[in-house]
């Protein structure tokens, strides 16, 4: 029972691992890795140095979960995935338009609650496979029929597996793809928290300015206070993210019109 998560800890782990290192080996998209996870933290000549060594850490631990029962090796992965959950909070928090990078480039979405969940989830199977009495090649051999409830729990918090599924669709990256008509992002933002939150202060209901840049989709409205409300709706994934900005008309210059 205590050894039932052990296999789908290690198998994450080595994903991870491969994943990171591949995007490092191939580059990635332009500007790929200042929007991953912990090379959003470093200054851009310690982003790859930053994803290898994350890498690195991943597979040492991988070694000793599968070949040893040694506490250094559980506790350091119980650390591992809770500072993982840290991380990616304070990257909602400070760098919302960055993904979590769990899975190299195809982690590029904004963290979202569901990032954070599974890395909660994650910290939690390996508190519970602390006092496992067995190495991990064990739990392989005579698997639980838990390993499935966990992977099934996963799957549900796993963004990357959507994202997955538009580039086999698409093969293209996400500020490459046909944008999906204004009316249908509209409404994804009509039905966000977000919009809920903030739309009884705005003036009108309809944005007054719409534009795209790259993955995400702004939409421009007033507030009765006179400043502008910007809404960002990032453009993959079925429940895309959203986020809100208030910006002051004091603080935007002015502007000379210029005739053509």
């Amino acid at each position: 029972m205590l050894e039932s998560q052990l296999p789908v800890l290690i198998v994450l782990l080595v994903m991870g691992t491969v994943a990171k290192l591949a995007t490092v080996y191939t580059g990635g998209e332009p500007g790929a890795l200042s929007r991953l996870g912990p090379a959003v933290l470093v200054p851009e000549r310690l982003q790859s140095s930053a994803l290898v060594c994350c890498a690195v850490g991943e597979l040492v631990l991988v070694a000793g979960l599968l070949l040893t029962t040694h506490p250094l090796f559980r506790w350091g992965t119980v650390l591992f995935f809770a500072l993982s959950t840290y991380v990616l909070m304070e990257l909602r928090r400070r760098r919302p338009d960055a993904g979590c990078g769990c899975f190299g480039e195809v982690s590029s979405a904004p963290v979202g609650l569901r990032s954070i969940g599974r890395t909660l989830v994650l910290t939690g199977m390996a508190l519970m496979s602390v006092w496992a009495p067995v190495p991990g090649w064990m739990a392989f051999v005579n698997p639980s029929w838990f390993i499935l409830a966990g992977v099934a729990v996963l799957a549900v918090l796993s963004p990357e597996i959507e994202e997955a599924v538009d580039r086999i669709r698409y093969r293209a990256p996400c500020e490459q793809r046909p944008a999906p008509p204004e009316g249908h992002t509209l409404a994804r933002l009509r039905a966000s928290g977000a919009w809920r939150a903030h739309r009884d202060g705005l003036v009108v209901a309809e944005p007054y300015d719409s534009w795209r840049e790259l993955c995400w989709r702004f939409f421009a409205f007033q507030n009765q206070a006179g400043d502008d409300v910007v809404f960002a709706v990032y453009l993959s994934g079925r429940r895309p993210a959203v986020r809100m900005a208030v910006v002051s008309t004091d603080s935007m210059p002015e502007y000379t019109p210029v005739s053509a």
